[in-house]
């Protein structure tokens, strides 16, 4: 780190030479010709409504310790999807705004009705989802999408970016969600929707800028979904509400927003987990093996505020905090079947609360050392959580997937009572970062380093005393090395780790209880960047290597010697080719191994839940010579999965098509959008993932009407 040092030192004898792109005035675009600097962390990516990049997939995105980096600035793999991508899909959560992404693949959680997302081979669970940078504080199950901003996917390992994720997940990618905030135009607009078999819905946008030279801004939003689903007796209801605040001045800019969420799943289709040995086909893509008992409600509120001040012209500080209260209540039951889908399932009863505060501080800034450029930031981020939790439990009755039986709700045989404490989290990290631009920052080399401390206390059932404590430390570096070969494209290497907390040797072990560092997953990748007008493409290849704890069979050792290698290649393309196409769409290749088990008995085989081929076409065709038709078509195409380590259980690769249309218009004189959308054309029947060892069932056919009106 001796250029950062030198860099400081000489900082403020080197304030007036820097460029004349100031870090602050956080609404303002970029000039379209003015992507070889990337800014500091700033609060100027948020405006992303409208057309600000690759269609409607966005040129910048929030890169946590980088601060909002140019699409073409940055060492890494990353795609962000705006608010417009998400009303053209008429996506209602996340994970329908990421089904159409190449690298990424949407599953269902354990036991419960989450999203959970696979990229590169790895999970990322919704409680490692950040917002606006901040861990901790969205809602950890589903999130609806109608107030989201923009989503920015990163693909790859993060823990120097975003820091070490509460959950621990996230090795293979890390999403990151943004409000949607004041636009410069004001903005009044109301959405109605329909979907099979009996989903209503609305939705109200607000956006207004007032006080001298507009600098306030004021966004709100709100609305309700609910009715059947097109699963049988499958009946969901959401409703949210979210206002966003932002003040921009001259050299100090804050912006907040604060939200709450209520959705609920009555009667939800449960993940099948497979007990015999064989996989049993996928039953008709309408079943619902789930019990009339069965439910799950999720509550949050939370928020966030950030504030920056600029120093100098060249110097900003930051500062961010955000809290999150969450209330979860369901009743579950997972079935476990054999190859006839015959096999029993246990009920459990799980209420659920979790309390967050997280926050952050830091220093960024630009300046000129000679003739290299230097983006430096300096930053400390702190996270509490506190779980509560507790659970009953009934003994297994009988299921058989093809001949739907309801079963009385069964009585319990364990009562744990009261949610109490179960767990407390408590996160702190520093982080020190710095590009160097060389050649008229035509190459561009980021250096840094994070150091992060975990210390996690676990509770007794019932009785709330503390049982268990862990208390580690790690360092998580970061080199990026980006060179511009032309205007249109870019190459980019980097070497970069995940972090979670390492385990304690189980009970059955010699060394029983055991404290073990922090896993590293260690990521090399290289890739080639490409861009023109509104079109953009990324092909990048990876190797993320990540250890994990095994028992020596024979000594009853348990180390931290066990591994899985994931390599592969990803390509996505994204924007308008031409004036009247738009597209989104590639493939991933993955081979991901297991390379050290117990044993070796595992050792070469692939792993469980990652298909070796995923592709993704999805085109929006602008019709010629009419006023403002458009039609889309979605494919997705994802490989065999195995299910278990020995590879002898396997669930066959599937297809889906989706169908969109959508006609702009004019109606009692006002700007109005109508869109329909079929989801699952041929409503095939299939399981869309095997990972984590358990069986997820695709969506079937749903048409989706919708109408959106500018008053």
């Amino acid at each position: 780190m001796l250029p950062l040092t030198l860099g400081l030192l000489l900082a403020a004898g080197q304030v007036a030479a820097t460029t004349d792109e100031a870090p602050g005035h956080p609404l303002e675009q970029a000039p379209a010709s003015n992507k070889t600097k990337p800014h500091p962390k700033t609060l100027q990516a948020v405006q992303v409504q409208g057309n600000t990049g690759y269609g409607d997939i966005s040129r910048r995105s929030n890169l946590g310790v980088l601060g909002n980096v140019d699409n073409m600035d940055t060492p890494f793999s990353v795609i962000s999807y705006t608010s417009d991508y998400i009303a053209n899909q008429q996506a209602h959560t996340i994970g329908e705004v990421l089904a159409n992404d190449p690298a990424v693949r949407v599953t269902d959680g354990y036991g419960n009705f989450s999203e959970l997302f696979i990229m590169r081979g790895f999970p990322l669970t919704g409680d490692d989802i950040s917002f606006d940078g901040l861990y901790g504080i969205i809602p950890r199950q589903m999130v609806d999408a109608d107030a989201i901003g923009q989503i920015d996917v990163l693909r790859g390992a993060s823990a120097f970016l975003y820091g070490v994720s509460p959950g621990g997940s996230g090795l293979g990618g890390s999403i990151n969600v943004e409000p949607k905030w004041a636009t410069d135009a004001p903005l009044t607009r109301a959405s109605f929707d329909f979907g099979t078999s009996a989903q209503f819905g609305g939705t109200v946008d607000l956006s207004r800028r007032f006080g001298k030279d507009q600098r306030w801004g004021v966004r709100v939003n709100a609305g309700a979904r609910g009715g059947d689903t097109a699963i049988d007796r499958e009946h969901a209801h959401s409703n949210f509400e979210s206002i966003s605040v932002d003040y921009r001045g001259d050299r100090f800019r804050v912006k907040a927003n604060l939200s709450h969420q209520l959705q609920r799943v009555d009667e939800g289709r449960n993940v099948v987990y497979v007990g015999g040995d064989s996989v049993p086909r996928a039953p008709s893509a309408t079943s619902n093996y789930g019990q009339p008992w069965s439910y799950s409600s999720m509550e949050d509120t939370y928020g966030m505020i950030r504030a920056e001040y600029d120093f100098l012209p060249n110097l900003t500080g930051y500062i961010a905090a955000g809290a999150d209260h969450s209330n979860e209540n369901g009743e579950y039951a997972s079935p476990s079947v054999n190859g006839q889908g015959i096999g029993t399932a246990n009920r459990m009863g799980v209420p659920y609360n979790n309390d967050a505060q997280t926050g952050e501080v830091g220093l960024n800034g630009l300046f000129q050392t000679g003739p290299i450029s230097q983006r430096f930031n300096v930053s400390a981020s702190i996270l509490n959580q506190k779980k509560s939790t507790s659970y009953t439990y009934s003994g297994p009755y009988a299921v058989d997937l093809y001949h739907y039986v309801p079963v009385a709700y069964p009585s319990s045989e364990l009562d744990m009572g009261d949610p109490v404490v179960t767990g407390r989290t408590k996160l702190h990290s520093v982080a020190l970062s710095d590009t160097l631009g060389f050649f008229n920052d035509q190459v561009l080399l980021t250096l840094g380093i994070r150091h992060q401390s975990m210390e996690v206390l676990g509770y007794a059932y019932g009785t709330g005393i503390q049982d268990s404590h862990y208390q580690q430390s790690a360092n998580s570096p970061v080199a990026g090395l980006l060179y511009k070969i032309s205007p249109h494209f870019s190459l980019y290497a980097n070497s970069i780790q995940g972090l979670s907390q390492g385990p304690q040797a189980p009970s059955g072990t010699i060394n029983v209880g055991q404290v073990f560092p922090p896993f590293k997953s260690k990521q090399l990748e290289a890739g080639l960047k490409y861009e023109h007008d509104n079109f953009g493409s990324t092909l990048s290849l990876f190797q993320i290597k990540e250890p994990s704890g095994i028992t020596d069979p024979t000594t009853r050792f348990y180390s931290v010697n066990g591994q899985q290698r994931n390599r592969g290649v990803e390509w996505s393309a994204f924007g308008n080719p031409i004036q009247s196409l738009k597209i989104l769409g590639g493939a991933t290749f993955t081979d991901a191994r297991l390379t050290q088990t117990a044993d070796g008995t595992y050792n070469g085989n692939i792993a469980v839940g990652t298909p070796r081929w995923q592709y993704n076409i999805g085109a929006d065709w602008s019709v010629p010579d009419t006023d403002g038709l458009g039609l889309g078509v979605n494919l997705i195409r994802t490989g065999g999965q195995y299910v278990d380590q020995a590879n002898t259980l396997r669930i066959p690769a599937w297809t889906r098509v989706d169908l969109h249309a959508s006609y702009a218009t004019h109606f009692a004189g006002k700007a109005t959008t109508f869109r329909l959308a079929v989801l699952n054309l041929a409503n095939k029947a299939y399981w869309a993932s095997s990972y984590g060892g358990y069986l997820t069932e695709g969506a079937p056919r749903e048409v989706r009407l919708s109408a959106t009106m500018d008053f």
